[in-house]
């Protein structure tokens, strides 16, 4: 297609999420032959320095040096749009935006917007540490209008042995650690719980959670279909 965009992929961040959203853009793309399908260049720059260790003040190493050199680097292999299937790395969006020359897509102002377009009230959020301290969901979600809560320390500390000591080290997920945090939200009067970590989007891929958890990264990939000039097709 003429208007069809290459889209570059910023990620490693960590790696099973960045091959999770590669698949999600393929399967999730209307295509009948491999033409059809978007150009895509990928990034995945593992050893990027942990974003919430620097975030929550553990670590001098700075993510956002390694961030721009890659975003540079798929720029130069012809990327016309950016997205960073990562949500704790959205800390470093505005700095990234204002240095890379093509648009860079927002995944945490749309998954915030998809919820409240769905008509809910009050939304929780799961994710890092980072993600939480940095107040990137929350920020997001008073700019929209929408309630949020986020869950209590001892529930917070329970999700993140699952991001980082289950996922992460590619070990199978303790659901009743992951089901103490959203069962804290959803007492709490959320009616729906945004995924804002890459690596709880794998949860979902493996059918362990239902509807009222929207999949931050399913809503990233919806975008840059559409962004990439293509028909997004099969999301709920």
């Amino acid at each position: 297609m003429p208007n069809s965009k290459v889209l570059g992929i910023l990620g490693g961040l960590g790696p099973m999420a960045t091959a999770y959203f590669y698949e999600l853009v393929i399967a999730h793309t209307k295509a009948e032959k491999d033409q059809d399908h978007i150009d895509m260049v990928i990034s995945s720059k593992a050893t990027t320095p942990d974003r919430t260790a620097y975030i929550v003040g553990k670590s001098t190493e700075d993510p956002f040096v390694v961030m721009e050199a890659e975003a540079h680097r798929l720029v130069t292999f012809g990327a016309e749009v950016i997205a960073i299937p990562c949500n704790t790395a959205h800390y470093f969006y505005q700095r990234l935006h204002q240095v890379i020359p093509v648009p860079i897509l927002n995944m945490v102002g749309d998954t915030v917007a998809q919820v409240k377009n769905g008509g809910s009230q009050k939304v929780g959020i799961l994710a890092t540490d980072g993600t939480i301290q940095a107040e990137t969901y929350q920020l997001e979600c008073k700019a929209q209008n929408l309630a949020c809560e986020v869950p209590g320390p001892a529930a917070q500390a329970a999700l993140m042995q699952v991001i980082y000591r289950d996922i992460k080290a590619g070990k199978e997920p303790d659901m009743e650690l992951f089901n103490t945090a959203a069962e804290e939200l959803f007492a709490a009067g959320c009616s729906h719980i945004i995924l804002g970590c890459t690596e709880l989007s794998l949860l979902k891929k493996d059918g362990r959670l239902d509807s009222r958890f929207v999949d931050s990264m399913e809503v990233l990939a919806k975008a840059a279909i559409t962004a990439c000039g293509k028909t997004p097709i099969g999301f709920g």
